[in-house]
């Protein structure tokens, strides 16, 4: 009997494994929201990882997290560091910064996992309104991570929290934006 349970477990440990390698190792999650805005109205939360944090749904569900910043305030070689019981321990610095058309960030995880992905916002303007995209993507090449991946969708993790986001910004803009009407 316990012949056929260590088999059994053999048996399952191979295929979580033959599967895991099988899987592709490029992940993508998106999510997109239209803001009644100018872009230059929705950009500024995003160039600034300041700015970011007062709608950040991963702060918002680990208020107690460690954050800190270094580099310029704003766009290329910003950078933003936090350690959380619920968020991890990791740094999101900006690499690319294009006015009103694209920020790109490292995101440099640490705990509970490491890894390297990147984040894009782009913007997209059309009849008064944006678009603003938030994109992250990126591989995992090594066999712990696409093990991992089998069982933590990074879809269905992070897709929810940038619609949460997406949802947070929209409203500090156009609450923004009918505070300073005349």
């Amino acid at each position: 009997m316990l012949k056929k349970i260590l088999i059994a477990l053999a048996v399952l440990i191979v295929g979580v494994i033959a599967a895991a390698l099988l899987k592709s190792p490029d992940f993508r999650v998106e999510r997109s929201i239209t803001i009644a805005a100018p872009p230059e109205a929705v950009f500024v939360w995003f160039n600034s990882h300041k700015k970011f944090n007062e709608f950040n749904p991963w702060l918002k569900m680990d208020p107690e997290a460690k954050v800190g910043y270094a580099g310029p305030e704003t766009g290329v070689g910003a950078i933003s560091t936090w350690d959380g019981k619920k968020t991890g321990k990791g740094k999101a610095t900006t690499t690319e910064s294009k006015p009103n058309e694209l920020i790109r960030l490292r995101m440099d995880w640490l705990e509970p996992m490491e890894g390297v992905s990147t984040v894009d916002y782009l913007f997209k303007t059309e009849g008064g309104k944006t678009t603003v995209t938030w994109a992250m993507y990126g591989r995992n090449e090594s066999l712990l991570p696409k093990v991992m991946s089998l069982f933590m969708n990074c879809e269905s993790m992070c897709g929810p929290e940038f619609e949460k986001g997406l949802a947070a910004v929209a409203k500090l803009v156009t609450t923004t934006a009918e505070a300073t009407k005349p």
